[in-house]
């Protein structure tokens, strides 16, 4: 199974993968763990792109998408993989098609994880992190009583400096503007699936394992 994560910034795109992950023992490969360990790992591409950030400029896309197919000709990715935080514009995503299909390894389907971005707001301004545990919670969905555990304790309800309005809004309209046509493109070549990912981990989890069996 080889596929595409589409989701807007607090969609949930990263937890459901690690959950398919475990369950069907392909690698998430995320943009930015893949960036690390390449760099990390001295590869070709990896040192290229340690020039480049050294220098203070953005990793241009021949150089990711040579990380890229070095990540998924790693033995790991022979069964499939899952691809989540790239490809983020059209055009990455018609030289992701041209790699793939370079590799003998086409996409099985791009899946969209589809959130109203009234919730997204909320799940993105709301998060706040327990002082004393460390615990992730949410002033919007987390249960009062454990919002309220946090200062009885005599912690603090945390919230993330980029974690505000203005951040928030700029993340999810650079998505809109850049990511959001991916659906199409995706729609036109009859690889998009959608699903609701309103709603608890496991009940979403269930929808992206429907759509995808």
């Amino acid at each position: 199974m080889r596929i595409v994560l589409l989701g807007a910034p607090g969609s949930g795109k990263g937890t459901q993968a690690k959950k398919l992950m475990a369950e069907r023992n392909i690698p998430q490969i995320s943009t930015g763990d893949m960036l690390r360990a390449a760099v990390s790992e001295g590869t070709r591409f990896g040192q290229k792109a340690k020039a480049i950030m050294d220098a203070g400029n953005l990793v241009p896309d021949d150089v990711m998408l040579g990380i890229i197919s070095e990540r998924l000709s790693a033995s790991d990715a022979a069964d499939g993989f899952i691809l989540d935080g790239f490809p983020r514009t059209v055009q990455q995503a018609l030289d992701l098609q041209e790699l793939l299909d370079q590799l003998g390894t086409p996409l099985d389907a791009a899946v969209l994880m589809e959130v109203d971005f009234d919730i997204l707001m909320k799940r993105l301004t709301g998060r706040r992190t327990c002082s004393k545990t460390g615990k992730l919670l949410n002033v919007h969905y987390s249960p009062q009583a454990d919002l309220d555990a946090v200062i009885d304790r005599g912690g603090e309800l945390v919230q993330r400096e980029d974690d505000n309005e203005e951040t928030i809004g700029n993340r999810l309209a650079v998505y809109r503007e850049q990511t959001e046509p991916l659906i199409a493109f995706y729609e036109k070549r009859g690889r998009l699936k959608t699903v609701d990912a309103e709603g608890s981990i496991d009940e979403v989890y269930e929808r992206l394992v429907a759509a995808i069996t």
